[in-house]
């Protein structure tokens, strides 16, 4: 029997005790009315968390259970301070044995009725801060698995939201594209997505790790999504414009045919003057346009990613020979002019060498004879034309160093 409490001490611990019950009250509630556990509660659950909720639900039962045998030992114990008498002896002593006894009776096999002890009841006897002890055991399991599932489902939710937006904008864009690969991506996508939203719904913990919420099968998923969506459009994109991108590219091909009409008139007149083997041969032109008409095919067949991936390179293929053509046109025309170029250095050197002396020397004019003959000559050996050149300048320098002689 615990010993009897002074009327001062029997008030304070009473008003004390409610005030412990009424926030135990409102958590409970709380906790009751919260988004996860309605969630949980009315979900087909799966695995883990299945298995958790279970043994969280057995706990939110036992603990209301308790509360209520806890809550009506504070009410009495409130009610018979709030009629206490002069000489309330008999009535200290009774709210001594609610508040500090064994008084609170719970409706759970003791632990001898567990071991199968044929006098034990079904009545467990407990101290009012006993249950209050085991309450907060049991609300702290069942909010552990409330909170986590409220974690799981809010932070998801928006992820999960902007992934079927996406989806949702991927698959409209991608409608009548026929384009294989972007239509099993959205598939894919949207099969993932489903599953996931099943996961969420039945088993929210699955995505519960190490105390916080596993966000990379989301993510993973939002990357393939923004990357579908981002396919879809461009495709789409590709379809409004195709006809634009394909007239555009047909002006480039006929520039690069243009530019290789150019080459090779310019390589003609160079041919007439130089040597076949100095001139460059522009590049070949020919497979552009069979290319080029195959891309209207393309495009009225829908086949978008092909036409994508032609229009691209034979861009760069008609760029490339269009320059390769200039380049060999600059090319045959340079060559014109280092021949005009070598002409007018053997003429000035020849004069030079008249100055110093060198007009009868007859070394020296088979020298400027050879090369004369070589740069004169139709088709012109350029090569061989610049050696002579070089050959009959260094004479006439030598005879600018004999002239320097005593």
């Amino acid at each position: 029997m615990p010993a009897t409490l002074t009327r001062e001490q029997a008030s304070a611990l009473a008003t004390a005790a409610v005030s412990e019950r009424d926030t135990i009250q409102q958590n409970l509630l709380d906790l009751d009315g919260s988004f996860g556990k309605r969630l949980l509660a009315g979900a087909q659950l799966t695995g883990e968390t299945k298995k958790r909720w279970d043994a969280a639900a057995a706990d939110l039962t036992t603990l209301w259970e308790t509360f209520t045998a806890y809550s009506a030992v504070i009410d009495r114990a409130a009610e018979i301070l709030a009629g206490l008498r002069r000489s309330p002896g008999t009535q200290l002593t009774e709210i001594s044995s609610l508040l500090n006894g064994t008084s609170v009776q719970l409706s759970r096999p003791s632990s001898a009725l567990a071991r199968g002890d044929l006098t034990s009841s079904a009545v467990t006897e407990v101290t009012v801060g006993a249950a209050v002890r085991d309450m907060k055991r049991a609300f702290a399991a069942v909010a552990e698995v409330v909170s986590a599932a409220e974690a799981v489902w809010n932070e998801s939710a928006d992820k999960l939201q902007q992934i079927e937006t996406d989806l949702g904008a991927a698959k409209q864009q991608a409608a009548g594209l026929a384009d294989e690969a972007l239509g099993g991506a959205i598939a894919a996508a949207e099969a993932d997505l489903a599953q996931l939203r099943d996961v969420l719904n039945r088993d929210p913990l699955a995505l519960w790790q190490g105390g916080q919420v596993d966000l990379s099968r989301l993510g993973r998923l939002g990357d393939r999504t923004a990357a579908a969506a981002s396919r879809a459009s461009q495709v789409a994109a590709l379809r409004e414009t195709a006809s634009g991108r394909i007239a555009a590219l047909t002006a480039t091909v006929t520039a690069a045919r243009l530019a290789w009409q150019d080459a090779m008139a310019a390589r003609q007149r160079a041919a007439a003057r130089i040597a076949a083997g100095s001139l460059p041969a522009p590049p070949e032109v020919s497979g552009l346009a069979p290319r080029l008409a195959a891309l209207e095919m393309l495009r009225a067949e829908g086949r978008w990613t092909r036409l994508e991936s032609e229009l691209d390179l034979l861009d760069k293929q008609a760029a490339a020979v269009a320059k390769g053509c200039r380049d060999a046109e600059q090319a045959a025309t340079a060559l014109l002019d280092q021949r005009d170029e070598l002409r007018g250095l053997l003429d000035a050197y020849r004069a030079r060498a008249a100055k110093l002396g060198g007009a009868e020397d007859s070394d020296l004019d088979a020298r400027y004879d050879r090369a004369h003959e070589l740069l004169w000559t139709a088709p012109c050996d350029l090569s061989a034309a610049a050696d002579a050149v070089t050959g009959y300048q260094q004479a006439v320098l030598g005879l600018s160093g004999r002239g320097q002689r005593p």
